[in-house]
């Protein structure tokens, strides 16, 4: 006999009976029907979590992965996310597939995969001469790939320093202030897309 701790206080309930506290279950908490639920492969922000993605579907839970606090329990009930960035309706047949690309797309947003940039042909095994005027004092030679990886670590900063502005609690106009100042620095930088391989890794201001 299994009973729900709700019982215990039911008019029923009688007190004789000897319970043991394995077979204790509690009642399962329906969705409310006005709750918008989400599907497989949405991307949700958690106030305490961060990004996410919504990787599985329980009766009254989701199964969500988290950046970085890997896969953890929400309850279908809850409605307190910080952004929902992108709802899928639970109807929607989603593949792993799927739902993996929606992950990776925050992950890319927040730097957390580093994707190669190639250094363009004519720049492999090149090397960087800066050379003093006064002729008494050496020159430096820099390979140019390790100079071109810290060029590429600039770049990668202010995509994250942006993800950071947007998702901060400014207000709009602090947003654009400081949209506008990433903005010029990399038109800076653009002196420098000269050692890129591919024209979608160039800087634009």
């Amino acid at each position: 006999m299994l009973l729900y701790k709700e019982d215990l206080f039911s008019a029923s309930f009688k007190p004789s009976i000897k319970i043991r506290d394995t077979l204790w279950k509690t009642k399962d908490k329906k969705t409310p029907k006005n709750m918008e639920l989400l599907g497989i492969g949405s991307r949700v922000e958690h106030p305490a979590y961060g990004p996410g993605v919504i990787i599985r579907l329980h009766e009254v839970a989701y199964d969500v992965c988290f950046m970085q606090y890997g896969i953890k329990q929400v309850g279908k009930t809850y409605s307190a996310w910080e952004s929902i960035i992108e709802r899928v309706e639970p109807q929607t047949e989603v593949d792993y597939s799927q739902a993996e690309q929606s992950l990776i797309r925050i992950l890319e947003n927040y730097n957390a995969i580093d994707n190669p940039v190639d250094l363009g042909d004519k720049w492999q095994n090149g090397t960087m001469l800066l050379k003093p005027f006064d002729p008494t004092l050496k020159a430096k030679e820099i390979p140019i790939e390790t100079f071109f990886h810290k060029i590429v670590m600039i770049r990668d900063r202010l995509r994250v320093m942006e993800q950071r502005i947007n998702s901060s609690g400014l207000t709009d106009e602090e947003k654009v202030n400081l949209q506008q100042y990433i903005s010029r620095i990399y038109g800076s930088l653009t002196s420098f897309n000269i050692l890129f391989k591919y024209k979608e890794d160039h800087f634009k201001s």
